[in-house]
């Protein structure tokens, strides 16, 4: 396997930190973390994508360190296993992925135009080449489309939110319509429409204003220059239309000017005539990998608090070789990874080393996510498949992107989820610094001093101070960018540890060598002081419904539901995980597990759908929700509120 070197300065500061850590099971290893972090983040792996031998690599690698830890693992079966493989196996919660994309043997696209003078009986049958021509777009459905008549609907955009909605130019209804790739902004980042031009809500759009079939234009003459072309599924559901792609080359054979179809693009006038028809067969196959949430079981002591459960986890997956996620300029090149979110899982990891040399009253779950740069897929599927009831897991501990610490200063995030979590998170955030005196003193207490920092005093003396661990920089909401967010839509109070983005975020550059070793211990010692905390008490935290600081953020709709949707693959409605306390969705009745099925006159099958559906509806004005709760199809009203 191949390893990025370290600098000679970078191993003698590491030997030195080696010695004080390494003998101390009660004390998170600096080497340990090291190793960890510089396995998954090497090249060997390839920057773990869900479903890739990197990512499996890697799974099995974390149930290999649960298993010399001694947890047991997640999957009891009969028998011994007696192979090393056979060990591992039994850590791993396969759920299902699709990573691959492949063509079927029926694909075909063939235009026909009428009415041309000068060929026998005024007829044109243009077959276009699959692979060169056009392509199907990964997340198409299947069908065959017989369409007599193709409409052009400029950029495809619906944005009503910005007073733009290429649909209201022309009328594709059981038509396929034919749109350009990109928006009316071209390749502005900070564009309007980024959104809408995405080909995501290009497909919503066309299927809610009735097309039966997407034709994209590509921005380039040729298919092999085009991103779009290259097969690949976000696990995210069907668009319920075939979406397709073709070259600008290609798309002679219907529009013949496309840079006169650009000019009425631009000025937004499409009713222009197109003699030509579709005959289209999209034949896509998707393939499912494997792929494996990894958990492993302490199993606690106490009698009757050894039946609740804490779960400490962090994601292992990342972005592979780039593509969707990668902020890197060209793909292709591995991304490493090291803080998102190889920091996370040995951090995990040795806590599991930790927990499993002493005795905890309650079960620890510790548990390694994939699938969460893809939508939190992995984590999803663990919470409607527990390993331990959900009503006895007690609190979740995240860790996602925690190598990066500076001055001190840590972000933690569901500090609104649990009455206690303020209180925890105040006492654990201090460290004893005593003064020779205040060791064997057993009259000294811990009492306020003139600046209100705790200071240990005897006899009015003081003889030792109490310093701060980190500043810490509290948000109360239990939703956020990572796996915590699962636990919270099931009403499991959480807590969420990051030292927040840099430079190098999904790029290439995240490599190992930039981790902060020592302030990720220090982060781990607080994190173990806080699960031990939660252990002492024996009341479970109790779960509150969080503030939320969402509402106030620009999103570029004009209104809000307060819904919480499930990301996972959907092609039958939109399941949602959860329902913010007083927002217009509580107060129409929509609850945690509803199925929305159809909203604001829009068939919703997936999150797209539903998003289309958001940005055409009005603050103030009454809407109706179809939904499926408990087997039931039932339908309340929605009245949303302005965004503020």
């Amino acid at each position: 396997m191949k390893f990025r070197r370290l600098s000679l300065g970078f191993l003698l500061l590491l030997a030195l930190f080696i010695g004080v850590f390494a003998q101390q099971p009660g004390q998170p290893s600096i080497n340990r973390l090291q190793q960890i972090i510089s396995y998954l983040a090497s090249d060997a792996l390839e920057g773990r994508r869900t479903g890739t031998p990197g990512a499996n690599d890697a799974a099995h690698y974390i149930a290999g360190e649960f298993s010399l830890l001694g947890l047991r693992p997640a999957i009891q079966m009969a028998g011994t296993a007696r192979t090393r493989g056979e060990i591992r196996a039994r850590y791993l919660q396969p759920f299902p992925y699709v990573s691959k994309v492949e063509l079927g043997k029926t694909n075909s696209l063939t235009i026909i135009s009428h009415g041309v003078s000068d060929v026998p009986n005024g007829i044109v049958k243009d077959t276009l080449r699959i692979g060169e021509d056009w392509m199907p777009i990964g997340f198409s459905t299947n069908a065959n489309v017989e369409s007599d008549a193709i409409i052009f609907c400029g950029y495809g955009i619906s944005a009503p939110e910005f007073k733009h909605d290429d649909y209201a130019g022309c009328v594709p209804k059981n038509k396929a319509a034919i749109v350009f790739e990109g928006t009316p902004d071209g390749d502005n980042p900070h564009g309007q429409f980024v959104q809408g031009g995405q080909i995501r809500f290009k497909a919503a759009a066309a299927r809610a204003a009735g097309a039966r079939a997407l034709i994209v234009i590509s921005s380039e003459q040729d298919l092999k220059d085009n991103r779009l072309s290259n097969l690949s599924y976000d696990n995210l559901g069907e668009a319920g239309i075939p979406v397709i792609v073709i070259s600008r080359k290609a798309a002679t054979s219907i529009l013949r000017d496309v840079s006169h179809y650009e000019k009425v693009a631009a000025a937004g006038t499409f009713e222009l005539p197109i003699p030509e028809v579709v005959s289209l067969t999209v034949d896509v196959a998707r393939r499912e990998s494997p792929s494996f949430n990894v958990v492993g079981i302490l199993p606690g002591t106490d009698p009757k608090l050894k039946n609740e459960a804490i779960v400490i986890g962090a994601h292992y997956d990342h972005l592979g070789r780039g593509g969707e996620g990668s902020l890197a300029p060209r793909e292709g090149e591995i991304h490493h990874g090291a803080d998102d979110n190889a920091s996370g899982t040995a951090g995990m990891l040795e806590l599991a080393r930790i927990f499993s040399a002493r005795k905890s009253r309650r079960t620890i779950v510790f548990i390694a996510f994939s699938g969460e740069e893809e939508g939190l897929i992995g984590s999803n599927y663990y919470v409607n498949h527990p390993v331990v009831p959900l009503a006895n897991t007690v609190a979740m501990i995240n860790m996602d992107m925690i190598g990066r610490e500076t001055q001190k200063k840590l972000i933690v995030g569901g500090v609104g989820t649990a009455s206690e979590w303020r209180d925890v998170l105040a006492r654990t955030n201090y460290e004893n610094v005593f003064l020779p005196r205040s060791e064997s003193n057993p009259t000294a207490t811990i009492v306020s001093g003139t600046n209100g920092t705790p200071v240990i005093a005897a006899n009015d003396e003081i003889i030792g101070s109490r310093e701060q661990a980190f500043a810490l920089t509290l948000n109360e909401d239990g939703f956020g960018p990572s796996d915590h967010s699962s636990f919270y839509a099931k009403q499991v109070p959480v807590l969420f540890f990051w030292t927040g983005t840099h430079n190098d975020y999904h790029k290439p550059s995240d490599t190992y060598e930039k981790i902060n070793y020592e302030g990720e211990a220090r982060i781990l010692s607080f994190v173990a002081s806080i699960v031990r905390d939660i252990d002492r008490s024996d009341a479970r935290p109790k779960f509150t419904v969080a503030k939320s600081d969402s509402q106030g953020r620009s999103t570029g709709f004009r209104v809000y539901l307060g819904t919480i949707p499930n990301y996972a693959d959907s092609n039958d409605g939109l399941t949602l995980d959860g329902v913010r306390d007083e927002s217009p969705a509580a107060k129409a009745g929509l609850k945690a597990g509803d199925k929305i099925v159809k909203m604001a006159g829009h068939d919703v099958k997936n999150v797209y759908d539903y998003t289309e559906a958001l940005s055409e509806m009005k603050a103030g004005q009454e809407y109706e929700v179809e939904l499926i709760r408990g087997g039931q199809r039932m339908t309340l009203k929605i009245t949303p509120e302005a965004r503020k």
